[in-house]
Parts: C-alpha cells; sequence; structure tokens
C-alpha cells in the first residue's frame, strides 16, 4: 500500500506541474506579451513627465538594519541584481546591472558583487534606478541600480559572522566577512577579507533496475561536501582635481572542496556485498588583478581597461570497490591539473553631443589560454596500480580575440531613448596536445535597444541584438567521471554558438505599494553548443544547426504597508523557459539539454512596528531538463520546494543577529539515469533511481559595523 500511495502521489505532481508549466508559458507568456503591446498602443494617451528615474535614500533602507551597499541593493523593490560577470571572456559590453557612482567595476570574479559588499551603508548617499538604454554603457537595459556612494574620512568597516549546523554533515562556524573603506585626500580604498567555508550532504537508497524494472541491486549512500575558502580582495580609486578618475581592484581567493561517497551496494542474486567509496578534491588558487584610467581627451572622455586574471586548479578523483568477503576489489584514479589565464585590454573613448546624443567607440584585445594535464589509472584484485593509461602530452586551448565596436545613443522625444550598436570580433582558437589544429572566426554582433517612458513610474523597453556565444575551453579536451562511468571525448573542431534575441520588457513603479518588472525573451539559435555525437563516434561536445529558446522572468515587491499590514512585504522572482531543437541522434523534438525549465523564490518578511524584531518565511524551487548522453538520459529534480523561516533582532547590543531554519518541508533530491544499448537510438536496458534527502538546516550569525 505505501508503494501505491507513493506512485499515486508521483503522478499527481508530475500531472500538476505539466499543467503549471503549460500555464506559465503558454497562458502567461501570451497575456504578458499582449500587455505590454497594449501598453505601447495606448501610451500616446498617457500624462506626465515620463521622468523614469527612481532614487532610493540610506532612511528608506532601515528597516533592514543593513552594513553594507550590497545589503541595501538587494532590498530594492522590484530588483533583482545580476553580477556584471557573465562568464565571457572579455569585457565586452555590460552585462550587469548595478553600476557605481556612474561606472562599471572593472573585475570579473572581483566584480560588482564584492564592490559593494565592500561599502559601509553608512557611505551610500543614494540609490538611482536609472533606465540603461539612457546611459552611455553600451550593453545596459532596463532597470540599473547607480549607487552613488563616498568613503568617509577615517576608517569605517561592516563584519559578519555565520554559523551552521546540519544533520548529516559537519557544522561549521567560521564563515567571517571583513571589510573596511577610508579616504586619504583624493584616494578612496576598500579591503575585504572573506572566510567562506562549503557544506553539502544527504543520504538515501539508489535502485538498480533492469529493463523490464527487476530489481537488480539496492545501494545505501551516504553524500558528504565539506569546503574550505576564502579571499582577500580591495580597491583603490584616485579622483584627481582635474576630473581624472583611476581605479585599480585586486583579489586572491583560494578553494579546497573535498567530496565523499560511500556506497554499500547489495545485489538480488546474492552476490557478496560491495563497499564502494568515492573521493573528489581540489586545491584551486586565483587571482586578479584589474584597473581603468578615464581623463578627457578633445570633447570626450578616453577610457583604458586592462585585467588579468589566473587560475590554477589540480583536481583528484579516486574509487575504491571492494567485497565485504574480500573476493573483489577494485580501483580507478583520474587526476588533472587545470590551468587558466586571461589577459584584457580595453580601449573606450565617449562623447557626448548636448543632451540627447551621446557616442562610443570602443577596442578590446584578449588572451585566454587553458591547460589541461591529466593522468589515468586502474588496478584491479588487490594488484598495484598500472600504469598512466593516459601518455600523450598535456592538453593546452588558447585564443586570441579582438572586437571593435560603436555604440550610439539618442533621446528621441522626452519619453522614447534609443541605443544601438554595431560590432565585429575575431579569433583565433588553437588547440596543442593530442590535436594540433587552428580556427578563425570573424562575428558581426550588435544590438539595437529602445525604452519608452509611459508615465511616471512606468517603462517599456525593447531590445533585438545579434549575439557571439563564447565557447568553453573544456569542451576541446577530452575529460572522464569515474564517479558515473561516463567519459566525454575531445572535440577540436566546435564554432561559437551565435543568436538572434529579442527582448520586451515592462517595469512599473507602484509608489508605497512596491514595484515590478517582467519580460519575455525569445533565441533562435545558430550553432547551438550541446551533447553529440562525434565524427569518430565518441560522446562529447559539438554544435547543432539551431535551436529555439524562450524565456518569461517577473520580479516583484508587495508592500502591504497601505494595506493596514504595517512592516509586511511580499518579493517574489520567477523565471520560465521553453524550448526545442532537434535531436541530432534520434531526430526527435525535445528540449535543450540540461536546458532551464522554471525557478522561482517568494519571501514574505515582518518588520514589526516599533520594535527591533523581524520574521518571514522563504521558498524556492529550481528545476532543469534532462542531460542527453549518447547512450543515457539523466534528469535531476528537488522536491518539494526548499523553505525556510527565519527570526531576527536588528539591534543586539548593537549589532544585528538572526536565525534561520531551514529545509522545513524536507526537501530531497531523485536523480534518474535512463541507459541504452547502443546508444539512445536502441533500447533501453537499465535504471537507476537515487533518492536522497538533505535533512534540516539551522544558520545563525551576528553582524555589525565599526
Amino acid at each position: 500500500m505505501r508503494y501505491t500511495c507513493n506512485a499515486i502521489g508521483k503522478s499527481q505532481i508530475k500531472a500538476t506541474l505539466i499543467l503549471w508549466e503549460a500555464f506559465m508559458i503558454r497562458t502567461l507568456l501570451p497575456a504578458s506579451l499582449a500587455l505590454i503591446f497594449s501598453s505601447l498602443a495606448i501610451a500616446e494617451e498617457e500624462t506626465g513627465p515620463g521622468e523614469t528615474l527612481r532614487t532610493y535614500t540610506p532612511e528608506e533602507f532601515a528597516r533592514y538594519a543593513p552594513r553594507t551597499a550590497l545589503d541595501m541593493v538587494r532590498e530594492i523593490p522590484g530588483f533583482s541584481f545580476n553580477n556584471d560577470d557573465d562568464g565571457s571572456r572579455g569585457f565586452g559590453t555590460a552585462s550587469g546591472n548595478v553600476l557605481l557612482n556612474g561606472q562599471r567595476v572593472s573585475g570579473k570574479s572581483n566584480g560588482a558583487r564584492d564592490a559593494l559588499a565592500r561599502i559601509p551603508a553608512d557611505n551610500v548617499e543614494r540609490i538611482d534606478i536609472v533606465d540603461g538604454a539612457s546611459l552611455d554603457i553600451p550593453g545596459l537595459s532596463g532597470q540599473v541600480a547607480n549607487v552613488i556612494s563616498h568613503a568617509a574620512e577615517g576608517i569605517t568597516g561592516s563584519w559578519s559572522w555565520e554559523g551552521r549546523v546540519r544533520e548529516v554533515v559537519r557544522p561549521y562556524y567560521d564563515r567571517v566577512e571583513i571589510s573596511a573603506s577610508g579616504k586619504s585626500n583624493n584616494i578612496e580604498w576598500s579591503l575585504g577579507i572573506e572566510g567562506d567555508p562549503g557544506r553539502g550532504g544527504a543520504d538515501g537508497i539508489e535502485r538498480v533496475l533492469d529493463a523490464d524494472n527487476n530489481l537488480l541491486e539496492i545501494r545505501n549512500e551516504n553524500f558528504n561536501f565539506i569546503g574550505r575558502g576564502g579571499n582577500v580582495s580591495g580597491s583603490l580609486a584616485w579622483n584627481r582635481d582635474n576630473g581624472d578618475i583611476a581605479n585599480l581592484n585586486a583579489s586572491y581567493a583560494i578553494w579546497q572542496p573535498n567530496i565523499k561517497e560511500v556506497s554499500l551496494r547489495q545485489r538480488t542474486d546474492g552476490s557478496p556485498q560491495i563497499n564502494r567509496l568515492f573521493q573528489r578534491s581540489e586545491d584551486e588558487w586565483n587571482t586578479e588583478i584589474g584597473g581603468d584610467y578615464e581623463t578627457g581627451l578633445g570633447e570626450g572622455r578616453l577610457k583604458l581597461i586592462g585585467l588579468y586574471r589566473y587560475e590554477h586548479s589540480p583536481f583528484k578523483n579516486r574509487v575504491f570497490a571492494a567485497a565485504l568477503d574480500g573476493s573483489y576489489a577494485e580501483e580507478s584514479i583520474f587526476n588533472q591539473t587545470i590551468d587558466e589565464a586571461e589577459s584584457i585590454l580595453r580601449a573606450e573613448y565617449s562623447w557626448a553631443k548636448g543632451s540627447r546624443h551621446d557616442w562610443q567607440f570602443a577596442a578590446e584585445a584578449a588572451f585566454n589560454m587553458l591547460e589541461s594535464d591529466a593522468d589515468e589509472f586502474y588496478a584491479a584484485d588487490f594488484a598495484p596500480l598500472g600504469p598512466d593509461l593516459l601518455t600523450g602530452p598535456a592538453e593546452r586551448v588558447e585564443e586570441f580575440r579582438a572586437e571593435i565596436s560603436a555604440t550610439h545613443g539618442q533621446k528621441l522625444t522626452d519619453k522614447l531613448t534609443l541605443q544601438a550598436s554595431v560590432a565585429a570580433e575575431i579569433s583565433e582558437i588553437s588547440q596543442s596536445g593530442s590535436n594540433d589544429t587552428a580556427q578563425t572566426f570573424t562575428r558581426p554582433k550588435g544590438f539595437v535597444s529602445a525604452s519608452y517612458a509611459v508615465r511616471d513610474g512606468y517603462t517599456l523597453t525593447g531590445r533585438i541584438e545579434r549575439k557571439v556565444g563564447q565557447l568553453n575551453f573544456f569542451d576541446f579536451i577530452a575529460s572522464a567521471n569515474v564517479n558515473e562511468g561516463r567519459e566525454r571525448s575531445a572535440n577540436p573542431d566546435l564554432s561559437p554558438q551565435q543568436s538572434w534575441a529579442l527582448e520586451l520588457e515592462a517595469e512599473r513603479d507602484f509608489g508605497n505599494w512596491g514595484a515590478g518588472s517582467v519580460k519575455f525573451t525569445a533565441e533562435d539559435i545558430e550553432d547551438l553548443v550541446d551533447r553529440i555525437r562525434l565524427p569518430d563516434g565518441g560522446d562529447g561536445v559539438g554544435n547543432i544547426d539551431s535551436a529555439e529558446l524562450y524565456v518569461l522572468e517577473f520580479s516583484g515587491t508587495l508592500k502591504l504597508d497601505p494595506a493596514g499590514l504595517p512592516g509586511v512585504q511580499i518579493e517574489a522572482n520567477g523565471n520560465f523557459a521553453d524550448s526545442s531543437l532537434s535531436d541530432p541522434l534520434t531526430g526527435e523534438t525535445r528540449r535543450l539539454n540540461n536546458g532551464h525549465i522554471r525557478s522561482w523564490d517568494v519571501e514574505l518578511r515582518h518588520d514589526i512596528p516599533n520594535t527591533d524584531w523581524a520574521w518571514g518565511i522563504y521558498a524556492e524551487e529550481h528545476l532543469d531538463d534532462a542531460n542527453y548522453f549518447l547512450s543515457e538520459i539523466a534528469k535531476r529534480k528537488e522536491t518539494p520546494p526548499f523553505t525556510q523561516i527565519f527570526i531576527e533582532h536588528k539591534d543586539l547590543f548593537g549589532m544585528t543577529g538572526y536565525l534561520r531554519f531551514g529545509n522545513i518541508a524536507d526537501q530531497g533530491d531523485t536523480t534518474t539515469r535512463i541507459l541504452f544499448s547502443p546508444d539512445r537510438t536502441g533500447a533501453i536496458v537499465g535504471r537507476e533511481i537515487r533518492e536522497r534527502k538533505f535533512k534540516d538546516i539551522l544558520t545563525f550569525g551576528l553582524s555589525g559595523s565599526f
């Protein structure tokens, strides 16, 4: 009876999710588009100054007791913070939505998020929400937060400490973040130190089934992740009396994760029990230094930007399995050392012609490198490890890339702003080691974006862009997953992904009630980078001719003070996607490999009036599509949504203290692997179904200022 109830519950959940997706993607999405286009149609009938600027002062964030500028940005109604580092190589046009004193941060791993965390809340004068298309910074559109801050004389700063206890993993008590800033004459500085431990853990049962769903094996598993990390980052800003501006940013970080998975396996045919151990570790360090200098030149401003980044990452992977009666033993080891480097030089020349026209010309050169040195060993029946199975030279992938662009912004009317950019890039990607190849790509790209201020606090934006994707150098080299028994073949013939993308967004400020936005994106993709059968028959990453992607996003904050519930607010964010492509192996239409399906989060927060107490409840869900390999389909889902409640005291002897009780709905994950032979065009030969629970999470911490 128990299994019948579980089966019925799973069927009901699956049916509910299908109906929910159908509603969100096929009903709400067209309705949102209709709303946007109907708003455009009646826009000329609206009256008002067309002001798109919203300003938030520190007093408006006082109820949250923020310690840093990052705390303030996270509480902006209807605003979702995006860091400027989107994972692409080079700088190119801006991809984030936060500026510091009207400027992008000349950093990537040490980007806007780290810069905001180093700014004490007391140093923030105001935060302006502006229309990205109206700025002279190419690439920005939609809502952009411009944080205006200036360091105080002397030294000010903030600190935070956090501990966490979980049932299935060792606790930590050493998450610490300390930041300080100061000013001397025309020089402002900031320094941040962070200790960042990582924890993860789950246990459960994995069932191995044959093609007819007969049980072959039961695996009692425990997964444990412990990581140690930390970083030091800092910045210098020099504002000269002649108007020149100089910035310098630097960071150094370490990351040492250790993964252990223990599995006790019992086959149904009576074979001896097998104890299996999987271990994976990494000993990474990375460093980055970047800076810029801006000066007046002729009628405009010249800005020079430079950055260097380096990362060293040795990985160790080991699987050891042995029968408890001593009749069987097997060991596999795969070690890989990865070195990555990036160097960027960029020049931008910008000028404005009156208050309605601005121009920018930019040129950028970048060099990227990845080098991989790997070895693989195997032993059976307690014998010593055999010789290295990978005897070839180290693999090295390099790219030289150059880009030029011209961008023009124009305020056509008091309500309508236009920004257009044309650009071209040329890159040469070469590989040495097992494959000595070189490819050269020349790609045009650019965008046109427009913003219309329907009325005060109500803005519509649209954007059409020709995008050129960045190749992942890891896809050029071979790799192995010894835990899953899966290999990825090398492919030296990858081409960059390209696409046409359309974005439509509506943003609305509801005054005392809050703010919100909804955005729809449609993307027509060419040369999609995805998992395919390579020409040599191997399973690797290659190109698929075409694909389509549709995404609906929303973000909103609802303040219930006007409704007679002082201090109560609801914040919600969501992202729902649909995609399609023709599977190159089976010819069937399917979604993107590991493509995003949906994610959402909702928080109800109550700052109790006339007290220093706040409490709330938070829930989130993330769901991605399956991974499609040559002879396997793997899918992971987490159910039910992760939920936590929290309480907070904002003046605990001058500090802020909090308690968070996480995973109160008992979330777990289910991973299903469907195995085929000889590949996905053949018959199903087995399934592996793994179910794990994360257990309860208690987090507590303190923060303060000095």
